[in-house]
């Protein structure tokens, strides 16, 4: 059998073993080592693999996954995290739809030290919708905010989607969190704007404005000095210059214990259970990457790659088609697709695709992100949506949820519409 032929075998191999729930880690894994075997023959193929998840899980900058995600985990065990949606309240309760608002800002704010969409979702969930409903909120804009603010955790820095996408594609992990910090804030202001002429629309569904004294700011916003300090040692020191990415994440997770410690919230049980959850998501993510990087090298051994760009030039396909086609396909297993997974599963194809054809690929980075964030508010399988419906389910039901979310997934369409157009002017 022909590489190239084994290739698409492989990449076909991998999607039915999913399809059948199959673990991504595992599915890449062995359709990885059985194509080398099959190309290089079974030594050359237990050398690979021998090697390359060593080499990969040595990597200096992916060692500040473990340490962005301690710091997250720091933060929320020990309550850092709690006052976000009050402080949010405070501040922008006065607008039309104040407590949808504060939902999203106080999940970008959460997303700001933890970088997980999930737990943005789960956290803010818990504490914004029984107030919303309290007040008499439209169940579908007080749910669907939510869902979609928490996503919000896939772009703002520190963004574990941009870290694996970083080392992936070689590209400065720095560049990428300016970027995600920005498309993130772009992000929650056309989520507000979703928000607002939900109101203009109906203001019978977002009832009521409130509004509170600068004293009242004041204090809620002392009850996040923690995450606020996090946010200025950490970023301030990453943007400026100060340190990497890497280095940025374990001064972070330091930073946290000892706030914790000093506000006598950091007690043996919460840093234990912290370093738990942080070993079973690191595990879990590296399992997938070391998948994925097995893979990588099963795509390059193949020439899957350079035969699907040999194909898109002999039938003339312009850079903004070859980008509506990733789009799509993007859009598509995101539906069913946990993001990372979805990614690392579709970068050995793309990457070198763009590469040929002069895309920025931080740029692409950015828009990966986005399109996967957008899966997890998206039926059937929006993880996010799923989420929110385990913390609201006593308010909501799936089917509200979901047409909840439509209003902000057409935001977020029209802003990766953006994106294409702003990538074609430059």
């Amino acid at each position: 059998m022909e590489p190239v032929t084994i290739g698409f075998v492989a990449l076909l191999g991998v999607m039915t073993l999913i399809i059948l729930r199959v673990p991504i880690a595992v599915s890449l894994m062995v359709v990885s080592a059985v194509g080398m075997a099959a190309i290089v023959g079974a030594e050359s193929a237990l050398s690979m693999i021998s090697n390359i998840p060593y080499s990969f899980a040595s990597s200096w900058t992916l060692s500040s996954v473990p340490m962005f995600l301690l710091m997250g985990y720091v933060a929320f065990h020990t309550g850092m995290t709690r006052g976000l949606f009050s402080a949010a309240r405070a501040w922008l309760g006065w607008l039309p739809g104040g407590l949808a608002i504060s939902s999203i800002g106080g999940a970008s704010g959460f997303a700001a030290v933890t970088g997980s969409s999930v737990a943005c979702s789960a956290a803010i969930g818990r504490i914004a919708i029984p107030e919303m409903h309290r007040l008499n909120y439209d169940v579908r804009t007080a749910t669907g905010a939510v869902a979609a603010g928490g996503t919000i955790g896939a772009l703002i820095p520190p963004s574990i989607l941009l870290i694996i996408y970083g080392i992936q594609a070689e590209e400065s992990i720095n560049d990428l969190f300016l970027g995600g910090l920005a498309l993130g804030l772009l992000s929650m202001v056309m989520y507000f704007g979703v928000v607002w002429l939900t109101w203009w629309r109906n203001p019978d569904r977002l009832p009521g404005v409130e509004s509170t004294t600068l004293k009242q700011k004041i204090d809620a916003s002392m009850d996040i000095w923690p995450v606020l300090l996090l946010i200025v040692v950490v970023f301030g020191g990453l943007f400026g210059g100060i340190f990497t990415a890497t280095e940025a994440g374990a001064i972070g997770a330091f930073f946290t214990m000892v706030i914790g410690l000093v506000r006598k919230e950091l007690t043996r049980q919460r840093f234990i259970d912290s370093c738990l959850d942080t070993l079973l998501s690191s595990g879990a993510l590296f399992m997938v990457a070391i998948g994925a990087s097995l893979f990588t090298r099963l795509i390059a051994l193949t020439g899957v790659s350079f035969e699907v760009a040999d194909w898109i030039d002999d039938h003339g396909f312009s850079v903004l088609g070859i980008l509506l086609v990733i789009t799509f396909i993007y859009l598509a297993i995101g539906m069913f697709l946990e993001p990372i997974g979805a990614m690392l599963l579709t970068l050995p194809l793309f990457l070198p695709l763009i590469a040929e054809h002069g895309i920025d690929k931080v740029w692409f980075g950015l828009l990966v992100a986005k399109l996967l964030e957008i899966g997890m508010i998206t039926p059937p399988v929006g993880l996010n949506v799923f989420v929110i419906h385990s913390v609201a389910k006593d308010y909501a039901s799936l089917e509200k949820i979901f047409a909840g979310v439509l209003p902000f997934i057409l935001a977020d369409l029209l802003l990766v519409v953006m994106m294409l157009i702003y990538q074609q002017n430059f």
